[in-house]
């Protein structure tokens, strides 16, 4: 296994916004300017891909396919850590389909040895991939977002897979329907999240895990602006335009921040996590069931 940061992201081609299972999709916006939104959405894809790769990351990009328009989004493809892959299963019927596409590449990427182990999540439980479950490499554990999207017996089924603690939190609102969308754990252990989009037990949980000097809030802007929705690696931090005072504080912490255009993928509800599946992530203690 590499030891270099490595993201999966999937070709733009065949992206739009043509239906609507969040708040943010507005087909009639986007076809008002399709051909315009199509080019800045190729041209968005470009500088995301560029940033990691400047920030030491190595980018493998997959062909999408047509009439599955959200596998831009392959954070949502499958949990994986320690080379192993639980490919995802979709709540909507619209992504559906991307399942068995995601889990022909990922089992490409085993034969390539990047990956180990390829699985399906249990039938019966809904687990959007890395969208609703982020490895904290900080604290030796997931982070497993339900309600929206994802089951709350999900959680579950990822511990038993990977032998791995799963704290589930679950998301109350709507427009941030999956963990990546309020939620980022940071390299030097802190989390910058949204308040707003989890329920009181929730917040207890993140308060009781989280020291408050860790804690950074987003705001109402910043989570509108899908900054929350970042990559880090290292002390690097790629993620839609933030503002200038989550910058800024972010800097006062030693993290470098590098601001790319996104405007097309939030329209459907995705930022630069959403946008990339890392397949490198290993725990400090290969079996954690042990540790």
């Amino acid at each position: 296994m590499s030891e270099t940061p490595t993201f999966l992201m999937t070709d733009s081609s065949h992206f739009e916004v043509s239906y609507k299972i969040n708040p943010w999709m507005t087909p009639e916006a986007w076809r008002r300017d399709e051909a315009l939104n199509r080019a800045q959405a190729r041209e968005a894809q470009r500088q995301l891909a560029e940033a990691l790769r400047q920030a030491g990351a190595r980018v493998t990009i997959m062909d999408g396919v047509p009439g599955l328009p959200d596998m831009v989004f392959p954070a949502n493809a499958a949990v994986v850590l320690n080379g192993r892959a639980m490919v995802a299963r979709f709540r909507h019927y619209e992504r559906q389909g991307e399942e068995r596409h995601f889990f022909s590449k990922l089992m490409q990427l085993k034969e390539a040895g990047l990956l180990t182990d390829v699985a399906r999540a249990p039938k019966g439980c809904w687990q959007e991939g890395a969208g609703d479950c982020i490895w904290d490499a900080s604290r030796q554990l997931f982070w497993a977002g339900f309600g929206p999207r994802s089951s709350f017996e999900a959680a579950a089924a990822i511990k038993d897979y990977f032998a791995a603690p799963v704290i589930p939190l679950e998301l109350v609102s709507g427009k941030f329907y999956h963990l990546d969308t309020c939620f980022v754990p940071l390299s030097g252990g802190e989390v910058l999240y949204y308040p707003p989009a989890f329920s009181k037990m929730s917040l207890s949980v993140i308060k009781d895990r989280v020291p408050a000097h860790a804690l950074i809030e987003a705001s109402d802007e910043d989570a509108e602006r899908f900054a929350v929705n970042a990559v880090n690696i290292g002390r690097e931090i790629v993620m839609a335009e933030p503002a200038q005072r989550l910058t800024d504080e972010l800097k006062e912490r030693g993290y470098t921040v590098a601001p790319v255009h996104l405007r097309p993928f939030i329209m459907s509800g995705g930022g630069a996590y959403c946008m990339t599946l890392r397949l490198d992530l290993k725990s400090s203690i290969q079996d954690l069931s042990k540790g």
